[in-house]
């Protein structure tokens, strides 16, 4: 715990010892949030509704914006208690109490910003996370089964994993290295999509039919989106207007670069010619990335993690789909869920001072940093596939999770929402 305690000393001093509502660190942060739900609401919804067919747009448009309702709703409720409060008896594995935000008044504070503002700040990172998993079961899944998977999800696999890192749980104590959300969000939500892919099965037709995105300036309006959201999500992770939020900023942005132009590089070798679908894909992959590690290294490392997210994203999305033939229908596993696994472990290398990060903790070398990595990935990944896979299981068998063959050849637009995206 000690160890804990003095990394974040060391990262964020106004935070820690602060005890004064500070306005600069406090008007970030507010900023900070906006962007991030700026991400989902419009980023993703229109990023994801630009690459599936025009009789699912309005669908997922529709899936996107009622989890972030929901989750408002139940990170008020019970997700910020369990993720972020406290428990005599289970304080490493689970939080309690804050329920209707208990205690959370006019004047408290989370550091040296208003609790308040952190709550907002967190229910962003709640919204998006099984947003993200949309992806994944797209253009297949009943509305209904969406709404309360993703209910239980955040209460069941969101909020512990949340409290094991950022809440003082067991991985923070031990060191674990997540900055923005490597763990939290990216693995989390990654395996969760896979899981749901194998469990609803392929859409009808894949492999052998083409389902190429229906409108490309959708998807890439909403990648810009992304891309501008994200410094909210790493840079106001500093929780402070600091050097820390600055470098995280500075590093989001170059890997980001790096991931776009690797995937377009091996398309351009591969097939002749470069994509828009390809620059946009890589540029998510070098964000997601680079998320865990956004507060803790340099530029240099950061170009090379932007580097090997585009290599190793690419290739995973070819062999989920092309080998596998997981109809994993967006590629969140093989871009969020690699790249979260990859950009952890990778922020256990390149915190390393020799490296340009900010170096180890007391006590702490690059292989026991890298072991614990390997740790925080291991059983984030396990805790949320196995409960992933009991949820959609429980739902299939009561309410059923995959609509009907004729549904799904009419489209969910009409057959889910008797709404068209497009009237010609």
């Amino acid at each position: 715990m000690f160890k804990t305690i003095l990394s974040l000393a060391l990262l964020f001093p106004e935070f820690c010892f602060a005890a004064e509502l500070n306005n600069a660190n406090t008007a970030w942060i507010l900023t900070s949030t906006a962007l991030v739900l700026f991400m989902t609401l419009p980023g993703l919804a229109l990023f994801y509704g630009g690459l599936v067919r025009s009789k699912n747009v309005l669908s997922v448009l529709m899936q996107c914006f009622s989890i972030a309702c929901l989750v408002s709703v139940l990170w008020i409720v019970a997700g910020y208690g369990l993720a972020f409060g406290t428990s005599e008896s289970f304080n490493d594995f689970i939080g309690s109490g804050k329920i209707l935000l208990s205690g959370v008044g006019w004047d408290s504070l989370y550091g040296d910003i208003p609790e308040t503002v952190f709550v907002m700040f967190q229910m962003t990172f709640a919204i998006i996370t099984p947003a993200l998993i949309v992806g994944a079961f797209a253009e297949r899944m009943k509305f209904s089964a969406v709404l309360i998977f993703s209910a239980a999800w955040l209460l069941l696999v969101y909020a512990p994993v949340c409290h094991w890192v950022w809440g003082g749980g067991w991985l923070a104590q031990i060191g674990l290295l997540d900055f923005a959300g490597g763990t939290v969000v990216h693995v989390n939500a990654g395996v969760a999509a896979l899981v749901a892919a194998v469990v609803l099965g392929n859409r009808k037709g894949f492999p052998k039919t083409a389902m190429p995105p229906h409108n490309m300036t959708l998807a890439v309006t909403g990648a810009g989106m992304m891309w501008v959201g994200w410094f909210g999500f790493n840079a106001g992770s500093a929780l402070a207007a600091n050097g820390s939020a600055g470098m995280a900023m500075l590093v989001t942005h170059i890997s980001a670069s790096a991931g776009a132009l690797t995937w377009i590089m091996i398309e351009w070798l591969k097939y002749g010619k470069p994509s828009a679908l390809g620059i946009i894909t890589g540029m998510v992959a070098g964000l997601g990335t680079i998320t865990p590690a956004a507060g803790f290294v340099g530029p240099a490392g950061a170009l090379a993690i932007g580097v090997s997210a585009g290599l190793v994203c690419y290739f995973a999305t070819q062999y989920i789909k092309r080998k596998l033939e997981i109809d994993d229908s967006l590629d969140v596993f093989p871009v969020h869920g690699v790249g979260g696994i990859l950009g952890t472990l990778l922020a256990g290398i390149f915190v390393a001072e020799s490296l340009g990060g900010i170096g180890y903790a007391e006590g702490m070398t690059m292989m026991s940093q890298f072991a614990v990595q390997a740790l925080g990935v291991i059983v984030t990944g396990v805790w949320s596939g196995v409960i992933s896979w009991g949820l959609l299981k429980v739902l299939d068998k009561t309410i059923g999770i995959r609509v009907s063959h004729e549904q799904e050849t009419e489209g969910l637009d009409i057959a889910e929402h008797e709404e068209r995206g497009y009237i010609i």
